[in-house]
């Protein structure tokens, strides 16, 4: 292990690094309250403002992947859909395996400028949790209860003031509805043969429902559907622990664009559409297992250094008052101060760990693991 690996493998460095992100990201939530005014005067204004705020954050998270653990990204695309990404608002359809395929689809958003404005259907719940959910409520995230009858009117209404949004955004989605577990995967396929439907290895059952009320509020607004699989090489299972600690990983990405024109717009038919695709979406994974790359040529960005801008610009303006501080607590020689230091330090250490450990897979919600919630198709 070299200088700089141990380096990032010291608790102190994860700690400053959730520091600078926590500390940013309250302030950055302020700065988001502060454009209430704005949306009376001018909704789109309001609405740049908020996707630069957005980028301020999220970018953040990036960075850790991209330039603290020095992650590898790999695309496999076809050539002629390659010039479109970014210049276009998609509905992006992921698989959701692993703690960190939400931050490498947030990574991909950043290479194509779209990491701002990009969207995702979230819980109701973290609509209240500072910094993530905050940030989501300004960029009119589409958040569900995931009670079918109340959310079908909410995501369509939500998704329907998304048509004039100003700039090109890609609303990622989550067909399976939950992270793939061997439980999950279990029940899921035993909901599969009672309907009659293939077996799927490395996927839940995509529900179908939320997938057809996206596409059809979204006619008009978004020109394709970007079905993107995901997996990384040498079998490995990356953690967000893990990226902090300066690990390295290698994700390869499949994406296919698929014209929306192309997909049913009655129900049903848009139902056993999106059946098939993720038929092939398993086979995809299948192909990988196999053979280590996904088919097609390999069209990747390069990274882009405003992520890294963006985190060393608030690791400056927030590290120097820190030091400031914590050299005066100690020169003062006081007992309290001392303890004090120590306590919240403490305290924002368990913090820390609370919040990586939400990302473990163990720790994910049980939506999916009955049967009963499953046939909810």
């Amino acid at each position: 292990m070299g200088f700089l690996q141990l380096l990032k493998s010291q608790f102190l460095c994860h700690l400053i690094i959730c520091y600078v992100f926590l500390v940013s990201g309250l302030i950055i939530n302020l700065l988001q309250l502060c454009t209430l005014p704005v949306w009376l005067v001018s909704k789109q204004l309001a609405r740049r403002i908020n996707i630069r705020l957005a980028y301020c954050i999220s970018s953040q998270m990036v960075a850790t992947l991209e330039w603290w653990s020095g992650t590898e990204c790999t695309l496999y695309t076809d050539p002629k859909s390659y010039p479109l990404y970014g210049k276009e608002n998609a509905i992006v359809v992921l698989n959701h395996s692993f703690e960190i395929d939400f931050l490498c689809g947030w990574t991909f958003c950043e290479r194509f400028g779209v990491l701002g404005s990009s969207k995702v259907l979230a819980k109701k719940q973290l609509a209240y949790v500072p910094i993530i959910g905050w940030m989501w409520y300004f960029l009119e995230i589409v958040f569900c209860k995931r009670k079918w009858e109340e959310d079908r009117r909410t995501v369509n209404e939500s998704l329907q003031k998304l048509r004039d949004y100003p700039e090109n955004f890609w609303f990622l989605l989550y067909c399976e509805g939950t992270r793939f577990t061997p439980k999950k995967h279990q029940v899921s396929m035993q909901v599969a043969e009672s309907k009659g439907l293939p077996k799927l290895k490395y996927h839940l059952l995509p529900r179908t429902k939320g997938f057809w009320v996206t596409v059809q509020s979204l006619r008009g607004t978004a020109a394709a559907v970007y079905d993107s699989t995901l997996n990384f090489r040498n079998n490995e299972m990356p953690t967000l622990l893990g990226l902090l600690n300066g690990k390295k990983y290698h994700a390869d990405l499949y994406v296919r664009r698929i014209p929306l024109e192309l997909i049913p717009e009655d129900e049903k038919e848009c139902a056993e559409w999106l059946h098939k695709l993720y038929q092939e979406k398993d086979s995809f994974q299948e192909h990988y297992a196999k053979t280590g790359r996904f088919p097609g040529p390999i069209m990747s960005p390069p990274r882009r250094p405003w992520s890294l801008i963006n985190w060393l610009f608030w690791s400056c303006l927030l590290l120097y008052p820190l030091g400031l501080l914590l050299t005066q607590l100690i020169s003062s020689g006081s007992v309290f101060t001392i303890v004090a230091s120590v306590a919240v330090c403490s305290a924002a250490s368990l913090g820390v760990r609370w919040m990586i450990g939400q990302t473990e897979i163990k720790r994910a919600s049980n939506y999916g693991n009955k049967e009963i919630s499953l046939n909810n198709n």
